[in-house]
């Protein structure tokens, strides 16, 4: 048996069986360049896949009988986690994460929540950050506009802006996406931001 055979008689998928895992008497037959070759018996497509040195997968164990493929089972299954992790990457890219500051933010405040917009950005989410006005505040939102310029410069070379820094009523706020390059395939993000509670300016 190859590589990406199971051992020890062991399913080496929870929905997919291979070679004497296939307990049918018969299966629809798919060959390894994708023909149909009918209804044959289980025993004799083993047979098949062992000459050609791949295996014999069950792909539709719904049918009746069960279709299974002549196919190298051990790139089957690294295609198979590739496309799953993939189409995480895809939905993943596709949402939105907010970081909220305050237009008088600290030094090491600051440090703190670019270093978790650029966490997100490694984990391929887009980030909104926002700069929240309260009372008086509102008369010098060039202040703002000066953070989040700091937050880029802390950020160079991860972001490309997708929205760029704006008044939306008491906020300012920008949007920016990873660049694919920085993506890491297992980067952990940090933990979402509380909601911050309305003040009574």
């Amino acid at each position: 048996m190859n590589r990406g055979k199971a051992e020890g008689g062991q399913l080496a998928d929870k929905d997919l069986r291979i070679n004497e895992q296939i307990r049918v008497r018969e299966v629809r037959l798919v060959d390894d360049q994708g023909e149909q070759k009918g209804i044959v018996p289980t025993l004799e497509a083993i047979k098949m896949a062992r000459d050609l040195g791949l295996d014999l997968v069950e792909v539709a164990p719904q049918s009746v009988p069960p279709v299974c493929k002549l196919l190298n089972y051990g790139k089957f299954k690294f295609e198979q986690e590739k496309k799953i992790k993939e189409s995480r990457k895809k939905i993943r890219v596709g949402e939105l994460k907010e970081i909220r500051m305050q237009p008088k933010i600290a030094g090491h405040d600051l440090d703190f929540k670019s270093e978790h917009v650029r966490e997100f950005l490694e984990a391929g989410f887009k980030v909104k950050v926002t700069i929240r006005f309260r009372g008086r505040e509102l008369a010098h939102t060039e202040i703002g506009e000066q953070v989040l310029k700091r937050v880029l410069v802390k950020l160079e070379g991860y972001y490309i802006m997708e929205k760029t820094p704006s008044m939306e009523g008491r906020f300012m706020s920008m949007v920016l996406q990873p660049k694919a390059s920085i993506i890491k395939k297992n980067a952990v993000p940090p933990a979402d931001e509380p909601p911050e509670a309305d003040d009574k300016e």
